[in-house]
């Protein structure tokens, strides 16, 4: 069953509160910062800290992420070689602007996990896309390595460069979402938007997160807890939705059972994105609580 990304929550890398509980909130991945949210004095200190977390607790099903300084830091390639050998399930690059960004990050993590017998290919990648031409690019980005699981999109900076600002209507944001969902179905990636700043306006949050499931987002970026709750009950399947997807698998396996490759529920022919799309929702009301294993004998 492919793995529910709804939501990534981020964690500094300098709270050490965080990084130990960070996971009972749950998130689908939780996102240690070692870029924007740790100063620069920190750095050392937050990837020790992180690096330590990462080998002695038991983070259970939750997927763990870490963001690394960019390679034009000093900080950069010392973050990739401690996150590697501390098995870290994905590294976060931020400020993606070209696929060679992608090759050169990959290029390290096999050499680190060569030097400590690490399988090559064991530690993924997800790559941020914040400017432009990293939306420009955003397909080159997305296919430059088998190890890249998803694109995300980075607002702040985009608007920055993009010289306007986040609006609760996110007008400035279609083009950028659009073009990073192309390359990332096109790719066969996940695709993340960006986080929601204003805890406070759950109403104003909500809306945005109803607008990102609808245009095919897999997931969404949140900076608080109580965002987390909030996002997998809008991913959340509808009862009808559910009883349709459950009659889907149940055509499926009565056409395996007789042999058939022409699959009918309801009086209608099912195709494969019909049977994909089913699929999707009983992975997500499973998720959710909302449907039981058992619940799809019939």
């Amino acid at each position: 069953m492919p793995k529910l990304r709804r939501t990534m929550m981020f964690i500094p890398g300098n709270n050490p509160a965080m990084i130990t509980d960070g996971h009972l909130y749950g998130s689908d991945s939780i996102m240690f910062d070692l870029e924007d949210a740790t100063s620069l004095k920190e750095k050392d200190s937050a990837r020790f800290l992180v690096y330590n977390a990462l080998r002695t607790i038991d983070y259970g099903k939750t997927e763990t992420v870490v963001r690394i300084n960019g390679l034009d830091t000093p900080f950069g390639r010392e973050d990739i070689k401690a996150m590697v050998k501390a098995r870290v399930d994905v590294i976060r690059l931020p400020k993606t602007d070209t696929p060679e960004d992608v090759i050169e990050v990959d290029k390290i993590i096999t050499e680190v996990e060569e030097a400590n017998g690490i399988e090559v290919g064991t530690t993924k990648m997800m790559a941020a896309i914040e400017s432009p031409l990293g939306i420009i690019n955003a397909y080159k980005i997305a296919t430059a390595s088998k190890r890249l699981i998803a694109i995300a999109l980075g607002a702040e900076d985009f608007v920055t460069n993009m010289k306007t600002n986040r609006s609760p209507e996110g007008v400035e944001l279609i083009a950028a979402r659009s073009q990073l969902l192309l390359a990332a179905r096109a790719a066969g990636i996940y695709a993340l938007d960006t986080v929601y700043s204003d805890v406070n306006n759950i109403e104003g949050f909500l809306e945005e997160v109803r607008l990102i499931k609808q245009m095919g987002f897999d997931g969404k970026s949140v900076i608080h807890p109580k965002q987390i709750g909030l996002v997998h009950k809008v991913y959340e399947p509808t009862e009808k939705e559910i009883r349709h997807a459950i009659r889907v698998v149940h055509g499926i396996k009565e056409a395996e059972r007789k042999g058939s490759g022409v699959i009918s529920v309801d009086g209608k022919m099912v195709d494969g994105p019909i049977v994909d799309r089913a699929y999707r929702v009983i992975e997500l009301a499973k998720a959710t609580g909302v449907l039981k294993d058992g619940d799809l004998i019939g």
